[in-house]
């Protein structure tokens, strides 16, 4: 059977359950293989040695876990200036906030460089690469300009913009070009599927070969909607841990009068959450009876807190939530609770077993995996409401969410007043919907089905068995 290699600019110990679904999913077929997870350690250097950064191995069981060290300067040109200053942005259709500094490309590709360099002597010839993320768009180039003919397989987990804002970012050809040298690249939703398709026939004049497949740049490139799943099983088991019970019974105690609503977050300004604050402030003033039988529970954790924009996005979501607290708090009752900071995992879904509603409203979002662990978490017989963005990836398969328009203050509104009064038969209904559908497109689903398509098309040129979990 071929091994796994899987790329991504960070990695996780799959032994460890706190890395969440993804990494456990990743894990068992990287067990089953022997596999190797490669990424960025990290750390920072001021400068590397002589020789360029070490490649430091350790063993995780079967798995062998790869990484190297950033300099300073790596790290702000690839990780802060590009990825995070261009591509983030640009990806979740913000061109204001795009930093089109010429030298953060260069810095991009020279770190894609290095770890197509620093990854080239760990594979084997039978290998299966998967590659993750937008840190990594123009990896598979770099590794074919040494050489490798393994069969690379890319999965974007943020949006795909339409063409025409892809083609603000300067260089642009390049960087699709280099998301066209994998063999099969995956998206989180039909949407950005559809964008890259109209991309490379508009921009690379792509011939359709159809199932997915296209010509393009003198290669065939398989591309298709995968969207993201999380394991159920293991969230639910979650759910009955000691942290979750105690969170659940806590929070059930001390709100005992009221109606919980939940939001959990990074501080992004992608994820819509001054919009949601409006919204909220919108229902106290057209609701007075929800008045002091409502609380919203805000966590937003730090998230890349040196770009200005996260100050900027901080700063007013402190200003709302103080706003409202002071408009509409009493003694005994304030309408927001902001945390701004991390609650750790186990705990989490004790706190979406308590809530009436879950907020998940971001303004673009490439899947939004919260909302489908507020569903696991829910008790069928007495199930919370999701209200949905419908920007986010998720919404192509939560239809039996309320789905949003974060941008319609006086719409979300209604929409979270009615999921506040949803009669229990409705909610049961509702639940049943959503839940059936995240356990028959989990993350399993999601790990085999485009290890299955890459291998596949490897065992048609080459004979080799394609992997499974």
């Amino acid at each position: 059977m071929s091994r796994l290699v899987v790329v991504s600019n960070r990695i996780a110990d799959p032994r460890k359950t706190a890395a969440g679904g993804l990494a456990v999913a990743l894990g068992e077929v990287l067990n089953n293989s022997g596999g190797v997870w490669f990424g960025w350690s990290g750390k920072l250097v001021d400068q590397y040695p002589g020789d360029g950064p070490q490649v430091q191995v350790h063993q995780a069981g079967p798995v062998k876990l790869a990484t190297v060290d950033l300099d300073q300067a790596d790290y702000q040109s690839y990780y802060v200036g590009y990825s995070n200053g261009v591509l983030w942005p640009v990806f979740h259709y913000r061109l204001d906030l795009a930093d089109f500094d010429a030298g953060y490309i260069e810095g991009y590709r020279r770190v894609n460089q290095m770890f197509a360099r620093k990854l080239l002597p760990l594979l084997r010839p039978d290998d299966i690469i998967w590659v993750q993320d937008y840190h990594l768009i123009p990896l598979a180039a770099e590794l074919r300009a040494l050489g490798c003919q393994q069969r690379i397989g890319y999965f974007l987990h943020i949006p795909l913009p339409p063409p025409l804002i892809l083609a603000a970012i300067p260089g642009h050809d390049w960087l699709m070009k280099g998301l066209c040298s994998y063999d099969l690249v995956g998206f989180q939703a039909e949407a950005d599927h559809e964008h890259f398709c109209r991309y490379i026939e508009a921009e690379a004049h792509a011939q359709n070969l159809g199932e997915g497949r296209w010509r393009v740049f003198n290669r065939t490139v398989h591309a298709g909607a995968f969207p993201i799943g999380i394991d159920v099983k293991e969230f639910q088991a979650l759910t009955d841990g000691e942290e979750a019970r105690e969170m659940y019974q806590r929070m059930k105690r001390e709100y005992s009068r009221r109606k919980l609503l939940v939001g959990v977050d990074r501080l992004d300004y992608s994820k819509g959450l001054p919009q949601r604050m409006r919204a909220f402030r919108e229902l106290l003033a057209k609701h007075p009876e929800t008045r002091k039988s409502a609380t919203l529970i805000q966590i937003a954790s730090p998230s890349r807190e040196d770009v200005s924009a996260y100050t900027d996005i901080l700063h007013e979501l402190e200003s709302l939530c103080g706003s409202i607290n002071g408009n509409y708090g009493e003694l005994d009752w304030m309408p927001v609770r902001y945390m701004h900071r991390t609650v750790a995992r186990g705990r989490l879904p004790g706190l979406y077993r308590a809530s009436r509603v879950a907020l998940v409203t971001p303004l673009r979002d490439g899947m939004n995996l919260v909302a489908k662990e507020f569903i696991a978490a829910q008790d069928p017989e007495d199930p919370g409401v999701l209200v949905l963005s419908r920007f986010a990836g998720a919404a192509e398969q939560l239809k039996e969410a309320l789905l949003v328009n974060p941008y319609d203050t006086e719409g979300t509104a209604a929409a979270i007043h009615l999921a506040l009064q949803m009669p229990l038969e409705e909610r049961r209904e509702r639940h049943a919907a959503l839940l059936a559908t995240i356990r028959q497109y989990d993350v399993h689903w999601w790990c085999d089905t485009i290890l299955h398509l890459l291998g596949q098309a490897e065992a048609e040129e080459t004979g080799t068995p394609w992997l499974r979990l």
